[in-house]
């Protein structure tokens, strides 16, 4: 992930975030938002603007609430610098001046001054909250004369170039580019000389001397002296910032969780308050309940005599902040009366950060706080209950792919009671890890690359740890605190994290830590519990999570406060949504286990999965083997009652809800033995000098192996290709199907069987199929004595079959887009090769993301949309339905909504993701927002 120095840079030139769109005229719109004094120029419905941070500056300045002035640089004006090969525009730069002025005059301090200097905060803020993948600089304005009058003015020297140095290392890191660690390098050096165990016990003469190491190295690194002109460094801050959506980290993290690249960001300059001037002064963030597990209690952490880089970097253990209610009671108790009033406001948990100098609060942001799924669906549910929501509104505020959090197993009690604990952190993202030690992001991704399950331990993290945080089972750091960059970001992947293990004795570079007497090397297990904070030096067994033990019978729904939130949820969210929830199951135990789930319906029951249970296999070959239609009818007849068995289990577990079951697809080789083995096999006999039964019988089988031997299966003998060929296939299994209708229906059960013939691309393709179907059907009921209403229908997979929808609809009576073999066909990609090329095409920003993970609306969606519109027309009544993997994809699920299908079926595990999905996309509400 780690790239050179000169990226960021030659990312500002050659990488645009929108090409598509054009550069607004500067002079014609407003580019720069003012926020101080009661007034802002934005609201909190400007984020597509403002970003984030800079909506939340400016509701809460509207709000009357202590924030320092200041304005924001709207993210078009982000665009505009990437669109212009790093530059901005006079006009922009004007308006921005104009506001500087604007902000001078009200703090009644000049950038530069020697006497009164003002000094601003530089940060950045999209949209999306992407916590740490972005650049801020602190205390822009001071230079060497401006520390003095710093200094004169608050008559604190030591605060004066504490606050210096700080500047001093983040404008070099961020805005030169000089590694973080050159300068954290001469700062210990200055502690170590001084004795200091901690920064703040450097005092004035000691952080002179770290200033002066820093400007050294400044112009050692970059060949000139750190800049002294505080317009300068404004200027070259905020294009900083505008690079740093471009840096590898933020690219990795918008790649994670599908943010565009083109809504760019906000930049936010402040003035600045100072939460490190002494002992009566303090910073912190935190929640307005815990996003961890959701439960109500004032949640964060605090520094004194510190600046709100410290409390999230990790460098220094913060104090809860409860804390503060003793040290600094008024602050306190304002803050508790200013975050409350913004959850109400807002309606939805709060993350908030303020400063408090000289016990003067201030606020500096609020935004809806990232929490974990379980916390999710407790706030979710507390806030109806608390009347701040209606269930409308509780549904929204849950990301669908946050419950799969609440699916994930757990530490089985017993086995995790037997292992002694050897330390214990801060719980600050729940969840059971366990897996092997690696000591860097890097090793993460390539040990998780080769299957393992790992846990990343480190000091610290930092941003760009965010690829391997990805891939890890958990985070377990020895520093931080429960606002630390691992603590947000572990919650918000939902990963499992326990951070400030202080007994951790880390040794990155040897790969290895020490904790009360025992070493543990890369490779080693480790596991803990994110709810407890209790870490163990083994691997232990898992069991299922409370969900799954409630739907499995081993445990009582009222005993489970979880379970019975996640119901109310969902529940919630069935009312407000259209679309139907099917799944894709293919025997009995998916099919009860979906119903569950709250799937009415299957979408996908893929027969061909059945052929591979015990004692199948052999009957299967024996079919395929078959030369004569008479030995093949005598094989399919053994495969009947199994069929059979199993289609009256699938349809059982459904309920009376309808079932749609797809006849064969894949090519036949695929129930054959590898050619390669065969080949192996064959001629290991031969060369053994082996004759008789055993020879004769693997020559015989390679023969046909051959024989179906295929250079692109893919494309070749499949599907409805296999039923026109073999029709004693489709006969066997639509004698199958009806059969075991014809018995629930017997035993006053109702079923609705939906018979799907695939990869149709012709017309008379189906109407071939549906003819066998059709006669099987009426055979099997006056047999049976039973009346039954069935469906016949395609799966429509093959782009011809779109485009040709008009025709195919006057045969099937419904259509399931099969969206894996669709986007295969439309793109030209094989879905199981693509992985090769995949990334490189997202890194390159050819492909935004992964067509087989998220449909691509303008391809293959239009290959839907025109199969939707086509086939209606001709048969309104059409059912229309998709079971491929998109199916239980939230984006994919909005735009199946509102392209007009009638249901979509996922596997029973995505089975809640889709029923959340499905009713955000009812009230038409984007992803992400």
């Amino acid at each position: 992930m780690a790239k050179k120095s000169t990226a960021k840079r030659a990312a500002a030139k050659s990488r645009t975030p929108n090409p598509k769109s054009r550069t607004p005229n500067p002079k014609s719109r407003q580019y720069v938002y003012w926020f101080g004094n009661g007034k802002a120029d934005g609201n909190r419905n400007m984020k597509d603007l403002l970003g984030g941070k800079g909506s939340g500056l400016a509701e809460m300045t509207n709000a009357g609430l202590p924030v320092p002035p200041g304005f924001t640089i709207s993210t078009e004006v982000c665009n505009i610098y990437y669109q212009e090969k790093a530059k901005i525009p006079a006009a922009i730069d004007r308006e921005i001046d104009e506001h500087v002025k604007k902000l001078e005059k009200t703090a009644g301090a000049t950038l530069g001054s020697t006497d009164n200097p003002l000094l601003v905060s530089v940060r950045s803020g999209a949209k999306f909250s992407m916590p740490g993948m972005m650049d801020t600089i602190l205390n822009l304005g001071l230079n060497d004369d401006a520390v003095d009058g710093l200094k004169r003015r608050t008559q604190n020297g030591r605060f004066a170039f504490d606050s210096y140095r700080r500047f001093i290392q983040m404008f070099g890191s961020v805005v030169l580019e000089i590694p973080k660690s050159a300068f954290e390098h001469e700062f210990e050096a200055v502690k170590q000389a001084t004795g200091a165990r901690i920064d703040t016990d450097l005092d004035e003469p000691a952080l002179r001397d770290v200033v002066a190491r820093h400007k050294r190295l400044v112009q050692k690194k970059s060949g000139k002296p750190f800049p002294q002109d505080p317009r300068e460094q404004l200027e070259m801050a905020r294009d900083a910032v505008f690079r740093s959506w471009m840096n590898p980290r933020a690219i990795e993290y918008r790649r994670i969780y599908d943010i565009p690249d083109h809504i760019g960001t906000a930049v936010n300059v402040q003035m600045m308050v100072f939460g490190n001037t002494g002992d009566r002064s303090a910073t912190g963030v935190g929640f307005t309940r815990s996003p961890a597990t959701g439960a109500k209690e004032f949640y964060g952490e605090f520094l004194i005599n510190a600046q709100g880089e410290d409390v999230v970097s990790g460098v220094r253990t913060p104090q809860p902040i409860r804390e503060l209610e003793r040290v600094l009671p008024k602050a306190y108790t304002q803050l508790r009366e200013i975050t409350t009033r913004l959850e109400k406001h807002y309606k939805d948990v709060q993350d908030f950060e303020f400063t408090i100098q000289d016990e003067q609060l201030f606020m500096l942001q609020t935004r809806s706080g990232k929490r974990t799924g379980y916390a999710a669906v407790v706030i979710a549910t507390d806030l109806v209950a608390e009347r701040l929501v209606t269930p409308k509104e509780a549904i929204l505020l849950v990301d669908p792919e946050a419950l799969n959090q609440l699916l994930a197993p757990g530490f089985d009690p017993a086995e995790w009671k037997k292992i002694p604990t050897v330390t214990i952190g801060l719980p600050a993202s729940p969840g059971a890890a366990s897996g092997q030690v690696v000591f860097s992001a890097d090793h993460a991704v390539e040990w998780a690359n080769q299957g393992k399950q790992i846990i990343l331990v480190r000091r610290e993290t930092v941003p760009d740890d965010i690829h391997g945080m990805f891939v890890a089972q958990g985070i377990l750091t020895a520093t931080g605190g429960m606002t630390s960059h691992a603590a947000v970001v572990g919650r918000q992947m939902g990963k499992p994290s326990v951070v400030g293990a202080g007994e951790l004795e880390i040794d990155e570079k040897g790969r290895q830590f020490r904790v009360k007497g025992r070493t543990v090397k890369e490779g080693d297990y480790l596991s803990f519990n994110g709810l407890t904070g209790e870490v163990k030096i083994a691997r232990v067994a898992s069991k299922p999570s409370e969900i799954l033990q409630v739907l499995d019978g081993s445990l009582e729904p009222g005993k489970s406060d979880i379970y019975q939130r996640f119901d109310k949820l969902l529940t919630w969210a069935d009312k407000f949504r259209r679309l139907g929830i099917r799944a894709n199951a293919d025997l009995p135990d998916q099919a009860e286990l979906a119903y569950k789930f709250g799937a009415r319906g299957i979408g996908l029951c893929r027969t061909e999965h059945m052929f591979f249970g015990e004692g199948r296999i052999p009957i299967v070959q024996r079919m395929i083997l078959a030369d004569n239609e008479a030995d093949r009818r005598t094989a399919l007849n053994e495969l009947l009652p199994l069929q059979r068995e199993d289609f009256y289990g699938v349809f059982k577990g459904m309920h009376g809800h309808a079932v749609t079951i797809r006849t064969i697809d894949p090519p036949l080789h695929e129930f054959l033995p590898k050619r390669e083995d065969l080949m192996v096999d064959v001629a290991r006999l031969e060369a053994t000098g082996k004759t008789g039964k055993e020879l004769d019988e693997k020559r015989h089988l390679l023969h046909r192996v051959e024989q179906l031997h295929e250079f692109n299966p893919m494309l070749g003998h499949r599907g409805v290709r296999l039923g026109i060929t073999y029709p004693e296939i489709t006969e066997m299994q639509t004698r199958a199907i009806i059969e075991a209708a014809c018995r629930l229906a017997k035993e006053g059960s109702k079923v609705v069987p939906e018979i799907m013939i695939p990869l149709v691309g012709l017309v008379k393709e189906l109407h071939d199929q549906k003819l066998i179907v059709d006669r099987v059907a009426a055979d099997v009921m006056k047999e049976q004595g039973v009346k039954i209403k069935y469906l016949v229908g395609t799966m429509i997979e093959v782009p011809r079959g779109a485009v040709t929808a008009d025709q195919i609809a006057t045969e099937a009576e419904f259509f399931s887009f099969g969206t894996n073999d669709l986007t295969q066909l439309t793109y030209g990609f094989s879905r199981d090769d693509a992985g090769k090329f995949l990334r490189i095409y997202q890194d390159k920003k050819i492909l935004e993301r992964d067509p087989f993970a998220s449909i691509d609306t303008e391809g293959v969606g239009a290959l839907v949309r025109m199969g939707v519109q086509l086939g209606r027309k001709t048969r309104p009544t059409l059912k229309l339905g998709i079971c491929g993997e998109h199916g239980g994809d939230p984006a994919s699920i909005h735009f199946f909504h509102q392209v007009g299908l009638d249901y979509v079926s996922a596997s029973p595990y995505r089975v809640p993701v889709a029923r959340l999905a499905a009713a955000q996309a009812a009230l038409a509400v984007k992803v992400g927002d």
